[in-house]
């Protein structure tokens, strides 16, 4: 039962020191944040072109929208997009700033097996290291309140928002839907298709790097970020989920160190629970992110 299930994930013995020094080392260049305002016909929000230095000092982009009307610091939401998408176009996903929350969408590129052989080379490295930087950069800006951070994701965005949690855990509050790179072994075997099968189908060509890629990747599972998370989070899988399958979930929440709980969708896949899912976590935020509000 999944209720019961525990992985079998072990955490490499210098996971702390490597991930350490790879935020250290990205926290020597200044953030560099720089806003640019977006042109669009919407009454009620604003867009920005948000732009900080990431892992490497490299520029990332993301969108930041916000409400027009605040009358105190903002609360934010950090948001990550799924696997092989992007943050979509500027008048896209207007739910969190239209709730009262400043809202970014981080970009990120790349795909599964990148410098999979060595964890130093490993396309995770730099887009968890950006992450960290995204929550940093929104700090640094003078209409938000920074004791006030929510991290959020579907899917790889789910993995990338855990990842945050485990590395900035004093972040406020996070929602996980069905999280992608928690029990990355486990996940693997269990199911057949992208992205999953990407390791799958690199591993078919290399079977001699079996065990050196599972290396790699053992500094990357959301398993390990999970075990050092403190935010109250949430949690949501569907049981037909046939690409980040539902054990996998399980394995990262049954390991999660902050105050917890999980949706499990009975009929539903890969969306979970869609816009039901959306209305939990609005609710769940509104009691951590909003609290105090009058006495700014």
């Amino acid at each position: 039962m999944l209720t019961e299930y525990r992985s079998s994930y072990s955490e490499p013995e210098d996971f702390d020191d490597f991930w350490s020094r790879t935020i250290t080392l990205a926290r020597e260049h200044d953030i560099a944040v720089r806003t640019t305002p977006v042109e669009t016909d919407l009454r009620t929000v604003e867009v920005h072109d948000l732009t900080f230095a990431g892992f490497g000092g490299h520029p990332i982009r993301a969108w930041l929208r916000l409400p027009k009307h605040r009358p105190a610091r903002l609360p934010v939401v950090v948001e990550f997009h799924g696997y092989a998408g992007g943050p979509g176009a500027p008048i896209d996903d207007l739910l969190w700033s239209s709730a009262g929350y400043a809202h970014v969408v981080m970009e990120v590129r790349g795909h599964l097996t990148m410098g999979i052989e060595h964890r130093d080379d490993y396309f995770y490295r730099r887009v968890y290291t950006d992450a960290v930087r995204a929550v940093d950069a929104v700090r640094a800006l003078d209409f938000v309140d920074a004791d006030r951070v929510a991290v959020i994701g579907n899917s790889q965005g789910a993995g990338i928002a855990l990842a945050v949690a485990g590395l900035v855990p004093d972040v406020s509050v996070a929602h996980f839907q069905a999280p992608l790179l928690s029990d990355i072994r486990q996940a693997v075997r269990t199911v057949s298709t992208a992205p999953y099968s990407e390791i799958t189908e690199y591993l078919a060509v290399r079977r001699n790097l079996v065990e050196q890629v599972f290396d790699t990747l053992a500094y990357f599972d959301g398993i390990a970020f999970a075990r050092r998370a403190r935010a109250p989070a949430w949690f949501a899988t569907g049981l037909l989920d046939d690409l980040v399958p539902p054990v996998a979930v399980f394995g990262a929440f049954h390991e999660y160190g902050g105050p917890k709980q999980i949706r499990v969708w009975e009929h539903n896949g890969h969306e979970a629970g869609g816009a039901d899912d959306l209305a939990i976590a609005l609710a769940a935020f509104r009691t951590f992110l909003h609290r105090n509000e009058a006495q700014q």
